[in-house]
């Protein structure tokens, strides 16, 4: 057994002082200071914990990551299951959720066959999958209702990248019409991926190509169409709705719309959207403007978009904050330096979603408890874990970062632990940080030292998400 002594447990909807019991790989109990039980707890047996002055919070549920995926024949994302699972534990997350990809002219079975083999045996923490669907057919249909058989709960569709992942208006009804029928989550990059497609075009044939214009010809109007037109199809077919990685202020109001007439529609932002913006990190000269290059893309500060996505984590409007973690190093960024067509796109998030979220309590944008619903609560009920994760609560997984809310630290390359050999980040610094960390009651981080193993991570079966209000 384990006890956490000392410190200030804090839920979604409760903080307080708790002694934290484990017993296995499981919360046993959360026992008051001054209870008598613990007089009883044989302290030799027992292992304590001290948390004295320090949070004890939920870990982390990253609900949107890219491993180890291959952008190109030239490219691929540069953190392996191995090094992104544990960069993810030392800031503090405990569950990683990545896609399976069924891309065009293959079967969704197979799909997920090869995804799990890539994963087993090679992650810190424990993790589960979505499925992006990239080819909607009879079959393809089929296949997809038996995910659900295997713990894959939730279903990725795509109005960008029409040459890749592309799903046209029909095809997500269908896939939209069967989550409505089983239960499950329809995620959504929407984008109006048509018309990006021709403006990326024109960019090209005007001799626009450096990396700010990757920003200009994904304009936020086209997040914002998309956005709607994803509504009101999730509308007709009676289907809840997560969109994913919400860059602006024109897709949130369309999804503060639905939400106010009372739809289970769902968004996530990111960090990147918080904190960078086109003008100050996309509009840079080589390489540095390069590494900002991701989808959606970074926006417009001066037109409010990072204060209006701060409003919505505050008003429930946004419900989570994942990463979208897709790093690739200067090497692949550098395919782009003549062409922004040809830079992979994808920021190295995992370790700091936390910690930077956290910059927002110390500012006033959210509260404490507020921050552990939007990183840890949220995701693990939108997405099938509730009650196991995203909780400190008897019978729940022994998921617990001890967080201690003084500590300084400077983000950067030289001290990140992604597999990654920059930082957009860099030079950032934030107060607080995760000193240890526990999955499923064994130490990854312990006083600040990796001290887990590759494989102790379990794949996930994942319930049906708890979507209502």
């Amino acid at each position: 057994m384990k006890l956490i002594r000392g410190g200030t447990v804090v839920n979604a909807n409760h903080t307080a002082r708790y002694e934290v019991l484990i017993a296995g790989d499981k919360i046993a109990a959360l026992l008051d200071p001054n209870s008598d039980i613990l007089d009883s707890i044989d302290n030799s047996n027992c292992e304590i914990i001290d948390a004295s002055d320090k949070y004890v919070i939920p870990g982390g549920v990253d609900s949107h990551v890219h491993l180890q995926l291959p952008m190109s024949d030239q490219a691929t994302s540069s953190d392996t299951f191995e090094t992104g699972t544990q960069a993810a534990a030392w800031g503090g997350t405990t569950t990683v959720i990545d896609f399976a990809g069924q891309i065009k002219g293959t079967a969704v079975p197979e799909a997920i066959e090869a995804r799990m083999a890539e994963a087993d045996g090679q992650c810190a923490i424990d993790y589960s999958f979505h499925l992006s669907v990239g080819d909607v057919h009879k079959q393809s249909l089929i296949d997809i209702r038996n995910t659900i058989e295997a713990g894959i709960t939730s279903y990725k569709l795509f109005m960008a990248y029409p040459d890749a992942w592309y799903s046209d208006d029909g095809q997500i009804l269908q896939v939209m019409q069967l989550a409505a029928e089983t239960g499950a989550m329809t995620m959504m990059h929407a984008e109006n991926g048509i018309a990006i497609d021709v403006l990326r075009e024109q960019a090209g044939t005007q001799g626009k190509l450096g990396s700010v214009w990757h920003g200009r010809t994904r304009p936020p109007e086209l997040e914002g169409e998309a956005t709607h037109r994803a509504i009101q199809l999730a509308v007709v077919a009676g289907a809840p709705l997560y969109i994913v990685h919400l860059s602006s202020l024109n897709a949130l109001r369309e999804v503060s719309r639905a939400r106010d007439e009372g739809r289970n529609v769902f968004a996530e932002t990111c960090p990147q959207y918080l904190y960078l913006s086109l003008e100050e990190h996309l509009d840079q000269p080589g390489i540095d403007g390069l590494r900002h290059v991701c989808s959606p893309p970074l926006r417009s500060i001066e037109e409010r978009h990072q204060e209006n996505l701060w409003m919505g984590l505050r008003a429930d409007d946004l419900s989570v904050v994942a990463t979208d973690h897709c790093p690739f190093c200067d090497a692949e960024k550098l395919l782009g330096a003549e062409d922004f067509r040809d830079v992979p796109n994808g920021l190295g998030v995992i370790e700091h979603r936390m910690d930077l979220l956290f910059q927002g309590v110390r500012t006033g944008e959210i509260s404490l408890q507020r921050w552990v619903e939007l990183c840890s609560t949220t995701p693990a009920r939108l997405f099938g874990l509730q009650g196991r994760k995203g909780i400190i609560a008897p019978g729940a997984d022994a998921d617990i970062v001890i967080f201690n809310p003084d500590t300084e630290h400077i983000l950067g390359a030289s001290s990140h632990h992604m597999a990654l050999d920059h930082s957009v980040w860099e030079g950032i610094k934030v107060q607080g940080q995760s000193e240890s960390v526990l999955s499923r009651g064994s130490f990854v981080i312990q006083d600040r030292h990796f001290v887990g193993r590759a494989g102790h991570g379990e794949f996930l079966k994942r319930s049906l998400p708890e979507p209502l209000r």
